[in-house]
């Protein structure tokens, strides 16, 4: 053999590998194993619409092949270096990060519309055992016309299903001198609309797409006692050129530039949530749909505001070089309303299919629990308290039997028009109990709260709570939603939602106090269990603020951690969120402000699920939402001999 011809022959043998390495890893396993008789495989490239680029679909379908969503996400954090899969993601989606939907969007260089598609792409292949160098015939006939191409059995065809409409796929095998092999399938793509309602939990608060970056240095915080000696610092953002003592003033953008990104600032909304990883896990695992989402739950809501009417929005979108604050955000059903509607003006058959939905804490005020067990400065509980942010369980307890049921009641009514009726296709998701490890109660202490010098969680207060979400709140969210235990429906068989808590359990051993050896090393040494993590001494605290003597800019947000749920330290450290989206009237004059100092520590998803416990979550509603939507049949394959090769027009 020449050096030429060696060449060629190993440029070709490099073209094949890559082709191979291209392919859908099923694909590839099926080649080469090359078992059974041949048939047709298809599958939808990109199937979840949500993203613009193939690659980031194809980041999922091979992270959760033979893995739960929990498993993956483990597997992409360790992958990302704790940094997260969603960060470049969140760039790359048919929805800005203001929240709004493109319409049209362009997906892979191709201009579509993503709520009425037109058609979409299909990748499609000759699997089992294949002679080796076949040729194949290929027709596809969706009634318009058939289409043909000839190619080697061994190359994917890919062509764009026209949608709603059957193609019949027909390919005849040709090898050497043995009789032509024909195989026919239909290909049909189901197109799912699902729409993500809902509140933080719905939304995947705590999880910011692209977390906050820290500097190792320190910044100062004001006490609402305001003297010198009621200062504290706390690792500052990376970035951040201003002064960092608290009596330096520096314009809030230059500070807010270096913060957090979410897929909507406004709401806090973010890939990690359950509901955007279980509709991306229905595209994944069913190859023959594509998955139209409509993400449109928002931190903060009830179901009076943020479902039914307009909320405040989380925090302002802040770029390079504009900050938008939109002060308030469109009330979610409206918004589905309205998305519905346009869709069918462009395609009356167009159906809403699922809906995920999370709701119920903010009407029962969670958040002021929380408050009331965390706070613990008779200073900030004075002032907290005049200014109504401390609840009580007695008065959540009231809500959720005075408030709670009728407020589900008017839901229903005004998501049956939406869904036919039939709110069996409302998967609601149940909240974890935030306040568990090892099956029983967290002990309390400073422990994951000491970021602010005002926060430690009382015992006595935090098993108040703990018992009453478990043995109430969690009870009775359950028995509203099926309709049961003296709940009132107007018709129980066709108001059940279907319900999914198969996640409680687990979370028994994931609340915001576990702590495992395999714990990210900086947690382990920086994260202090008796709630000394940080230097009281301002003066050596301005250039490290961490007492282990290691960088704040080492804390990964995404690592697998035996606590699925976020404590105050983790808030600050993976968001450091400063509310400008909050009313004129409760702005601080500045960003060492003293509402800010505690704001900052948990506005940001203190007590709400990780990527991890989101990922559990999600392995609970995938199921539910496949056998709602009844997914799984496959398209019938026929296989014959022909006598003659069929000639090509």
């Amino acid at each position: 053999m020449t050096l030429i011809h060696f060449k060629r022959a190993f440029i070709r043998l490099a073209l094949l590998l890559a082709a191979l390495v291209a392919l859908p890893t099923e694909w590839a396993e099926a080649q080469s194993a090359a078992s059974g008789p041949m048939q047709i495989s298809w599958e939808v490239r990109n199937r979840f619409r949500l993203f613009r680029e193939e690659r980031d679909f194809q980041q999922h379908a091979d992270s959760l092949r033979n893995r739960t969503v929990l498993a993956a996400e483990q597997a992409l954090e360790v992958q990302s270096d704790g940094r997260g899969w969603a960060r470049n993601t969140v760039n790359r989606l048919c929805v800005d990060l203001a929240g709004k939907l493109s319409e049209p969007c362009t997906r892979d260089t191709v201009k579509e519309s993503y709520l009425t598609p037109t058609e979409h792409p299909v990748a499609v292949r000759l699997t089992g055992e294949v002679p080796v160098g076949a040729v194949c015939a290929w027709t596809f006939d969706d009634g318009d016309g058939p289409r043909q191409s000839n190619f080697d059995c061994a190359e994917p065809v890919n062509f764009r299903a026209v949608y709603g409409k059957r193609t019949v796929a027909t390919v005849d095998v040709t090898s050497g001198a043995e009789a032509p092999q024909r195989i026919t399938t239909d290909i049909m793509v189901r197109d799912v609309l699902i729409a993500g309602l809902g509140d933080s939990i719905a939304s995947g608060e705590g999880n910011p797409d692209r977390p906050v970056a820290l500097s190792d240095d320190g910044f100062c915080f004001r006490s609402y006692l305001g003297s010198a000696s009621d200062q504290f610092y706390r690792p500052s953002r990376a970035g951040f050129k201003g002064g960092r003592s608290c009596d330096s003033y520096e314009q809030m953008q230059a500070w807010q530039r270096q913060g957090a990104l979410w897929m909507s600032s406004a709401c806090h909304r973010s890939l990690y949530s359950y509901q955007t990883r279980t509709a991306l896990t229905l595209a994944v695992q069913y190859p023959h749909i594509a998955v139209t989402y409509l993400p449109l739950a928002c931190s903060g809501a009830t179901i009076a505001d943020g479902l039914f009417g307009k909320q405040q929005a989380r925090e302002c979108l802040t770029t390079k070089t504009a900050t938008t604050c939109v002060g308030s955000v469109n009330a979610q059903l409206s918004e589905l309303r309205e998305a519905i509607t346009a869709a069918k003006r462009r395609q009356p058959a167009r159906k809403l299919d699922l809906v995920l939905l999370s709701i119920g804490a903010n009407d029962i005020n969670f958040s002021g629990l929380v408050a009331d067990v965390i706070v613990d400065s008779d200073t900030e509980r004075a002032l907290f308290k005049r200014g109504g942010i401390l609840g009580s369980v007695d008065d959540s307890r009231a809500a959720l039997v005075r408030d709670l049921p009728a407020g589900f009641g008017k839901l229903r009514e005004a998501l049956k028009p939406l869904l036919s009726g039939d709110l069996s296709r409302v998967i609601f998701t149940a909240y974890a109990n935030p306040t568990f490890a090892g099956g029983a109660p967290c002990p309390g202490g400073p422990a994951g709260f000491d970021v602010h010098p005002s926060f430690n969680a009382d015992p006595r207060r935090l098993a108040n709570v703990a018992n009453f979400v478990e043995s109430e709140f969690l009870p009775q969210l359950k028995a509203i939603a099926l309709c049961q235990g003296g709940v009132l429906c107007r018709n129980p068989d066709a108001d059940r939602m279907t319900y999914v808590d198969a996640h409680q359990q687990t979370f028994a051993n994931h609340g915001f106090c576990a702590r495992s050896s395999s714990d990210p090393e900086f947690d382990r040494a920086c994260f202090s269990a008796k709630g000394q993590s940080f230097d009281p001494d301002i003066v050596a605290a301005t250039s490290q603020p961490m007492l282990c003597g290691r960088g704040a800019s080492e804390f990964r947000a995404y690592l697998p951690r035996a606590r699925w749920i976020r404590d105050a330290n983790d808030s600050y450290f993976a968001a450091m969120t400063y509310p400008q989206g909050m009313s004129a009237a409760v702005q601080p004059a500045d960003i060492h402000d003293a509402t800010w100092g505690v704001l900052s520590a948990v506005y940001g998803g203190a007590i709400h699920p990780t990527a991890e416990g989101h990922a559990a979550m999600a392995d609970a509603a995938v199921p539910a939402a496949a056998s709602v939507l009844r997914l799984g049949a496959e398209a019938e394959v026929t296989s014959e001999p022909l006598g003659q090769p069929v000639p090509l027009r």
